[in-house]
């Protein structure tokens, strides 16, 4: 699949925004942090991945009923879905001048009643993007960071309408924002998830 920028101009992806404050005190120490272990960027990109999707608990898989969607909050209270850690990691590349990109995937509910849309993140080298996604792995998933071939959550099913979608978006999706910030607990947050984009 070839992705597409949303935003021609390469400075966008690697801005800060009101989700991606990459500016924060506690992205800026924990990207201080992560660098002064990696000897290069592609290091460091794999080790913000990989604190991402380790450290910080899915809260749907911990059972935390928080919902978080600045980069900083994910941070500093460990928890997020799948949107809030991907702001959480562009933030982490960005603050280290690696332009970050966030994207999406619609993939249906394991009952198959219906679909929600999952957040994952594009980071760029070698003049190419190469899509991460920081979820966190259970039993059935198994993601992994790589520029070398895709080792997402999962590959979506066309045979259950799900979708790829291919933009590079610089800030995330008005529809994922908008449900986030107007969620009051993660139960209220499931039952209003983008459902498509």
């Amino acid at each position: 699949m070839e992705l597409i920028q949303n935003n021609a101009d390469l400075s966008a992806y690697l801005a800060a925004d009101e989700a991606i404050d990459h500016h924060h005190p506690a992205v800026r120490e924990a990207a201080a942090r992560l660098a002064g272990e990696a000897e290069d960027s592609y290091a460091y990109a794999r080790a913000a991945y990989e604190f991402v999707r380790d450290a910080i608990p899915h809260s749907a898989d911990s059972g935390d009923p928080r919902v978080t969607w600045r980069a900083s909050d994910v941070l500093e209270q460990r928890t997020g879905i799948c949107y809030a850690k991907a702001h959480a990691l562009a933030a982490l590349l960005r603050a280290e001048d690696i332009p970050a990109a966030l994207c999406y995937q619609r993939l249906a509910h394991d009952d198959g009643a219906g679909w929600a849309v999952h957040g994952l993140v594009a980071v760029r080298f070698h003049g190419a993007w190469h899509r991460q996604d920081p979820r966190g792995n259970k039993p059935g998933v198994d993601a992994r960071f790589s520029l070398d071939g895709e080792r997402l959550a999962w590959v979506p099913d066309r045979e259950r309408d799900e979708v790829d979608y291919p933009f590079l978006y610089a800030e995330p999706h008005p529809a994922v924002l908008g449900a986030l910030k107007a969620a009051r607990d993660r139960p209220h947050l499931w039952k209003t998830l983008p459902t498509a984009l």
